[in-house]
């Protein structure tokens, strides 16, 4: 049994009991026991002091791709957790385009295992729609969801017949589960590459029309209607679509949208220099389909952001635009551009963000009754995440304690501030030490593979100094960090032990 918890003095906010005020938020057994202003604290509890900071339920991203089984040099269930957790996110819904896809009882429980086992962000597992995602003979769906499913979809392909879509949707009333389609018309989007406008042609790139969205968003509408089936619409790109997703609510079928980070943000402009990391599936489109997104994810129309995190090999994205693959990572940035872009823009307010990207998805895939997150009322799963004022993430949480990437980054910050001092000259590590000393057992354990997998690369490079890369600790902190420094704590962390 874990120390229970006490948070004290933050700014507590939790969309899901429409609470905003400085408060205490008590946590044992790895469940909130309470949150309230001055909370009394029981016997051998552990204060954490976060005046001055923001705790929220943890983020929820309904759609992400993990790439294990089959993919595990691109990413794997752990290393997705990880990413989830730096960026702020406790749970996290896996995609089912893996090899062999996830479509069977025993996929879906290698997903759930693989989750358990890194201990980090909780990932549920979206099962297929149909057998090998070949849109042909739908997939086992009760014996998925008996696994763990949390939703089927057949996302990386569109669902392209409509009598099989029908099934499906009849299928997952059955279990009360939602049906996530990509909404893409393959005859239109055929051999594209980008958005088709001015800037497709001005490049000499195919373009995907915005048609190609539309006609499937109104399809997937349709049958929800007809079958009274939830169709889940992921990651809408278009004004278009916007439309016909508020007429549908408002004749009160049973449809949710998602839109991304990217599609919130940037246009099809950001493939000009045939930048490949600006080549998206559904693609970047224009400054008018930007503002529609906001507008909708603003009034609710649209229920929430997801990242669509999709990693690749380094060399795949390298290739020529028509060549590279579709997609870019986003756990680790998902938060930080909906917050430079909405909120400090004055578009939206914190609250209506963390709503977008906590207690609405949850809501969307029922996870809050299962402890999936997206609250922080008393009782629920201790899912939470911290952030600065700024909107830095500084750690999430999911149970007992597991520390972020971004977390080990501030406390290396920490060591590097207190080695300037004449006291810690001497003894750099010493400041960490006070700090690794008061965190449990779990949380050495992240924090001993996360300075071991930086330890690993200096002695493989033969380098003082860590390469930078994606998901790591930023330049300034690396130009710092030296492989002296790294090695150091990773010795103190032999002594923690």
């Amino acid at each position: 049994m874990s120390r229970p918890i006490l948070l004290q003095g933050g700014r507590v906010i939790d969309p899901s009991r429409d609470l905003d005020e400085l408060a205490d938020v008590l946590i044992q057994d790895g469940k909130i026991a309470a949150v309230g202003r001055g909370l009394s604290a029981p016997d051998a509890v552990s204060i954490r002091n976060v005046k001055g900071k923001i705790v929220a339920p943890g983020l929820v991203d309904l759609h992400v791709h993990l790439r294990e089984p089959g993919n595990e040099d691109e990413e794997t269930v752990a290393s997705g957790a990880r990413a989830a957790a730096a960026g702020g996110f406790t749970a996290i819904c896996a995609m089912p385009n893996t090899d062999p896809v996830t479509d069977n009882q025993a996929a879906v429980g290698f997903i759930v295992r693989q989750s358990g086992r890194a201990g980090l962000a909780r990932v549920h597992p979206i099962g297929a729609v149909s057998i090998g995602q070949k849109g042909e003979r739908l997939a086992e769906f009760g014996e998925m969801v008996g696994a763990g499913a949390v939703a089927v979809s057949d996302d990386g392909r569109p669902i392209v017949s409509s009598h099989l879509m029908r099934t499906a949707l009849e299928y997952a009333r059955t279990f009360d589960i939602p049906v996530a389609d990509h909404c893409e018309d393959p005859a239109l989007a055929a051999g594209g590459v980008m958005h088709e406008g001015l800037v497709s042609t001005r490049l000499g790139l195919k373009g995907i029309p915005a048609a190609a969205e539309e006609i499937m968003v109104a399809r997937d509408v349709v049958l929800a209607e007809l079958t009274g089936g939830h169709v889940h619409l992921c990651h809408m790109s278009c004004r278009g679509s916007v439309a016909i997703i508020r007429e549908a609510k408002e004749r009160g079928i049973r449809v949710t949208a998602e839109v991304t980070p990217h599609h919130l943000t940037l246009t099809d402009y950001a493939c000009e220099d045939y930048d490949t990391h600006a080549k998206m599936n559904p693609p970047l489109r224009e400054a008018a389909d930007v503002a529609a997104l906001r507008g909708a994810l603003k009034e609710g129309v649209i229920d929430c952001i997801a990242s669509d995190h999709a990693p690749h090999a380094y060399d795949e994205k390298e290739a020529a635009f028509d060549d590279a693959p579709f997609g870019v990572v986003g756990l680790e940035t998902a938060f930080a551009v909906a917050h430079t872009e909405l909120v400090e823009s004055g578009i939206f307010t914190l609250p209506e963000l963390i709503r977008r990207m906590s207690t609405d998805p949850a809501r969307v895939f029922h996870l809050a009754e299962a402890g999936g997150g997206g609250t922080l009322a008393p009782g629920s799963v201790a899912g939470h995440f911290k952030v600065t004022e700024q909107g830095e993430v500084i750690f999430a949480r999911y149970g007992n304690p597991a520390i972020a990437r971004r977390h080990l980054e501030q406390v290396t910050s920490a060591v590097l501030e207190a080695s300037t001092t004449s006291a810690a000259r001497a003894d750099p590590a010493r400041r960490f030490r006070v700090l690794a000393s008061s965190i449990d057992t779990p949380s050495r354990a992240a924090y001993r593979a996360l300075v071991d997998a930086r330890w690993q690369d200096g002695v493989e490079r033969g380098t003082p100094a860590l390469v930078v890369q994606a998901g790591q600790m930023s330049r300034p902190i690396l130009e710092r960090l030296g492989f002296e420094l790294v090695t150091e704590l990773r010795v103190l962390l032999d002594e923690l032990e």
